[in-house]
């Protein structure tokens, strides 16, 4: 039974209990989100996990989604899955950040209504809020201006998902909630060159300088911009959080509360690759949004707050990088 009301408990023990043997779909398990949110449920006790790859399961494909609903009948939904980059990406390609995010929603959202499932939560962006947003972004500042051009596609997708959800509720009685995260880094991050974001862009380019001992990096942008940064495995216990206590119509930023600018995370993302050359900064590249710091005090206010500390953070990310960067350069992290 929906109930359009919030109810939420700041004592973690007694939060609402789901069934542990339940089943389970993570959408984008593989993803550096999904797979946080994978790890924190099964860390909780969760044991009944469907997952599918986007290799066995297209998304995008309205019949593939609806059969693979059908024969699974989930009973607990994490949308995850998405096509995301950064701001190269999303520049160049906006059309594919438009429909590609937009597809995968619709099929997920509408084929857990038909299939009856008891909860959904859908990750949503930053990214929703205005470009000249009042700073820091409160979720009610939803749509009270235009978004940030180099990322519109993703936006306003993400955007349509978040009130898909909403207006399911509203007209089929639901349980569809929403969180949407500051930018994410951390396990399992993307650290392609041209579709990475900015941490893991830079970790990559920093790291490879200095195995080259390049004189110099260049990062996009004045440097000016600022951005708040959240370890995704934070994000995960946010998701359980909320999925564990939260039934209603609004939604909630997730992050830290806490913003730095762009030069600010070259510096500490040099400091923690032992890199020794020169920052540069191209600002005949584009910045993105001035600033993007959320008010997380609506999910602070219910009992739930970050941990990993931005540093800490990087430092565990870097090392992931390194026992992984075969994957990334086809051979040693050493050249």
């Amino acid at each position: 039974q929906f109930f359009n009301v919030s109810f939420i408990k700041t004592n973690r023990e007694e939060l609402y209990t789901m069934d542990k043997n339940a089943k389970i779909y993570i959408a984008g398990h593989n993803g550096m989100a999904g797979s946080a949110i994978y790890k924190k449920f099964k860390e909780s006790g969760y044991t009944n996990f469907v997952l599918r790859t986007s290799k066995e399961l297209d998304l995008r494909c309205q019949e593939d989604t609806r059969l693979f609903f059908r024969q699974e009948k989930p009973d607990y939904v994490i949308l995850a899955a998405a096509r995301v980059g950064g701001i190269m990406a999303n520049s160049t390609s906006p059309a594919v950040f438009l429909y590609d995010n937009l597809m995968i929603q619709s099929n997920v959202i509408n084929s857990a209504y038909e299939n009856n499932v008891k909860k959904l939560l859908f990750l949503g962006s930053s990214c929703i809020y205005p470009r000249l947003s009042p700073q820091p972004m409160k979720e009610e500042y939803l749509l009270d201006g235009k978004v940030e051009p180099t990322n519109e596609g993703y936006a306003i997708a993400k955007i349509a998902g978040m009130k898909m959800c909403e207006m399911y509720n509203r007209q089929y009685g639901t349980d569809y909630i929403s969180i949407m995260p500051c930018n994410l880094y951390g396990y399992g991050d993307n650290f392609d060159p041209v579709r990475s974001h900015v941490v893991p862009a830079m970790i990559r380019k920093f790291h490879e300088a200095k195995v080259k001992g390049a004189p110099e990096v260049v990062i996009w942008g004045t440097g000016n911009a600022r951005r708040e940064f959240m370890f995704a495995d934070d994000m995960a216990d946010a998701c359980l959080f909320l999925f564990e206590s939260y039934s209603g119509n609004g939604f909630f930023n997730a992050g830290t509360g806490n913003d730095i600018s762009i030069a600010g995370l070259a510096g500490l993302v040099q400091s923690v690759t032992g890199y020794k050359g020169k920052i540069v900064f191209d600002s005949s590249k584009p910045d993105g949004m001035p600033q993007k710091l959320m008010d997380v005090s609506k999910l602070a206010d219910a009992g739930w707050t970050y941990k990993t500390k931005l540093q800490d953070g990087l430092e565990l990310t870097y090392k992931w990088y390194l026992e992984n960067y075969s994957k990334f350069n086809g051979g040693d992290i050493n050249g």
